[in-house]
């Protein structure tokens, strides 16, 4: 009985807060009326709003979860747009019911009268929900999305769940300054580490990038990626990892070499991937997109999400106020002449926006759900700060605005950890970091792919605009462009770059992953020889190895297989570790030699391998895209990420400590900590809350 008069106090009051805004909105907002033309008293006033806002709410509750689920098929960021207008459509029919006709507003005055009225009622009740923790726990389950299985809770259990939450490119260093000193930027993160967390760096393969390294970490193996994108001789197709059909192809690889279908099959949930990591719930999982099964379609977490109108118009204000803080601040990086700087125009304003506010809060929210349905495994990745440090810079002012927003994220899911069935691990990672630095053709005035064509006796195509297609062919941005495609039912971009072989017989295939260069020679079989290569074009190996912003090239030499060549004749024989010179991996610390040998043996690494140059003393490199923050090689923090676990679980290196090195030792740590999460039920936890039927 107590818990049903405290729900009914609290519907009574969102209800006659509702009115009230209703009220308020009649007397401000010109075109929204509530009363006869010749005019009713405020007691009539308060009957007309009250009817009307109770009629919209009883709509939004009945209603408008099956008007989102009918029409989920809709793009789900046009559905996001509609937002307003099938809200707003829902207050003309709650106002039509009122007697009298005395309720009366314009379709575009309507839109706004819900949204803010959506947001005042959802507010009330979240602050009502704060001392029930029954009723917060239904809250939180409602915002997530979740549905109990015949109207039942998820049973209870001692066994932990585990989530993984991967925090796309925030490297171990940038971390430790973002939970450090009196006032950190990452408060949440920073009570963690030290108390109930370690945090413990990991090195990166060469390919220090989001493909090479969540596709090991999920499935096990990362064997012949050689980079973000790269040319395939066999099949004279550029694959790049963003690309559902490639991410789809890449997951089908990597299964086949692991022989498992990934660190998430049993019972597991993917948010926010390229792949799915053998789960069997996806939401927003670029290796699935293309596919249309129920329980395979990528949006099916924007169902959860847009299933209440308030969060789906908070977040759609939020997307529009991202556009204007992204295009303000980048006129003041231009006002102040901030260097290294590129072009932020074109569409990138709206990529960001819907990697910083649209994937964030679905993801999150489907997280939340995954927490509250007791779901034994999760792994979801927010991509926002690696997409804005793309542009702006790893440390720039409009990345520690996203890294504060991202802890905000890991407080929530946090919060509902305590209102979940089960107990859980909370992991967070990184997949790499980023390394700043101006442009490779900004520094020094030719792209990647000019000095290549103009090296091999080439015709020299001028260069193209910033922000337009790169020496890969995809625009800038292109790391979260190809999930808003994905979320927009876009079809995929053409898998060759413009200008690409079949237009240019003989040509190099030049192509970019942050500052790792790729160049391939269609004309040459297999994987040409670096005597092969001297033959056909001369001069052009010494050419690149010389340039001061190339700091080695990896080739395979027919007499001492895979060289690294550096700048005055330098050479690095892998296989052997005879060094001639001054040697070419140095600057690159320790590891580089072995990180770069097993790229080598990849069968698809690129006839000349490109490593740009390293600042010692800044760590800055340069990019072959049109990045300020960048990753994909060697050199700087992008190769050291990190990993922030429980104590509770055995650490990353085991009992000896060792280095984890490469992304497939990560995945073997994860793998460890889901069978240690299974064998240890956990104690009672003291002050939990009791789980109640929702």
């Amino acid at each position: 009985m107590r818990n049903a008069g405290a729900a009914l106090l609290r519907v009574l009051t969102v209800w006659a807060v509702s009115t009230l805004t209703m009220l308020l909105l009649a007397m401000v907002m010109p075109g929204f009326r509530l009363q006869s033309a010749d005019g009713d008293s405020l007691t009539q006033l308060g009957r007309v709003a009250a009817l009307g806002a109770g009629f919209f709410g009883l709509l939004n509750a009945l209603v408008w979860p099956w008007l989102v689920r009918a029409l989920l098929l809709v793009p789900a960021l046009v559905l996001g747009l509609l937002v307003f207008l099938l809200n707003g459509s829902l207050l003309l029919v709650a106002l039509s019911a009122v007697p009298q006709g005395r309720g009366e507003a314009s379709p575009a005055v309507a839109a706004v009268v819900a949204a803010v009225m959506s947001v005042a009622s959802s507010g009330t009740a979240t602050l009502l929900a704060v001392r029930d923790t029954g009723a917060q726990r239904r809250r939180m389950r409602r915002l997530a999305g979740w549905r109990a299985t015949r109207g039942q809770p998820a049973p209870r259990s001692r066994t932990p769940g585990t989530v993984f939450l991967q925090l796309d490119g925030v490297g171990y260093e940038l971390l430790c300054e973002a939970i450090g000193g009196e006032r950190p930027l990452m408060p949440t993160l920073a009570a963690m580490c030290g108390t109930t967390h370690r945090l413990t760096p990991w090195r990166t393969d060469w390919s220090s990038q989001t493909g090479a390294s969540q596709l090991a970490i999920l499935h096990g193996s990362n064997e012949n990626v050689p980079a973000f994108r790269w040319y395939e001789k066999a099949t004279g197709e550029v694959i790049i990892s963003n690309r559902p059909s490639d991410a789809a192809e890449l997951q089908r690889r990597a299964t086949e070499r692991s022989g498992h279908p990934g660190l998430l099959a049993e019972d597991g949930a993917s948010r926010g991937n390229l792949f799915t990591g053998g789960a069997d719930q996806v939401a927003l999982v670029l290796s699935v997109a293309v596919r249309r099964g129920r329980r395979q379609r990528s949006r099916a977490g924007y169902f959860a999400y847009f299933a209440d109108p308030a969060r789906a118009a908070r977040t759609a204000l939020s997307f529009v106020a991202e556009l204007g803080r992204e295009v303000g601040q980048a006129l003041g990086a231009r006002l102040r002449g901030e260097r290294p700087r590129v072009p932020r125009g074109g569409l990138y304003p709206l990529i960001r926006a819907f990697a910083t506010v649209v994937q964030r809060d679905v993801v999150t929210a489907s997280v939340a759900g995954d927490i509250l349905n007791g779901r034994t495994a999760v792994y979801a990745d927010l991509v926002a700060y690696d997409e804005v440090a793309h542009h702006s810079g790893p440390r720039g002012r409009d990345t520690r605005q996203v890294l504060a927003r991202l802890d905000r994220c890991v407080a929530s899911l946090a919060q509902a950890i305590r209102y979940a069935p089960r107990p859980y691990h909370l992991v967070l990672l990184s997949d790499h970091g980023q390394s700043q630095g101006e442009t490779f053709r900004a520094r020094y005035g030719v792209s990647l792919e000019q000095l290549v064509r103009a090296g091999s006796g080439q015709p020299v195509e001028p260069p193209r605009p910033l922000c337009r297609p790169n020496a890969s062919g995809e625009p800038a941005g292109a790391e979260a462009r190809n999930a808003a495609r994905a979320a927009l039912h876009r079809p995929e971009e053409s898998p060759e770059p413009p200008g690409g072989p079949a237009r240019r017989r003989g040509a190099p295939v030049v192509l970019g992953s942050g500052n790792l260069g790729l160049i391939s020679f269609p004309g040459l079989s297999g994987r040409a020889s670096a005597e092969a290569i001297a033959a056909r074009h001369p001069g052009l190996l010494r050419r690149l190895a010389d340039h001061p912003g190339i700091g080695f090239l990896l080739v395979r030499s027919e007499l001492h297989g895979p060289v690294v060549l550096g700048a005055g004749g330098a050479q690095h024989r892998l296989a052997t570790g005879e060094v001639r010179g001054a040697d070419p991996l140095a600057p690159f610390g320790p590891g580089a030699a072995e990180a770069v040998l097993r790229t080598a043996r990849f069968p698809d690494v690129a006839d000349i391998m490109v490593n740009s140059s390293l600042d010692p003393e800044t760590g800055e490199v340069h990019a072959f895209e049109d990045q300020v923050g960048s990753h994909g090689g060697l050199g700087g923090e992008q190769s050291r990420a990190f990993l922030m676990s429980p104590i509770a679980l055995s650490a990353p290196g085991g009992d000896t400590g060792a280095e984890l090195v490469g992304a497939e030792s990560v995945h073997g740590v994860l793998r460890r900590w889901l069978a240690e999460a299974a064998a240890r039920p956990a104690e009672p936890r003291a002050g939990a809350p009791t789980p109640a039927a929702s």
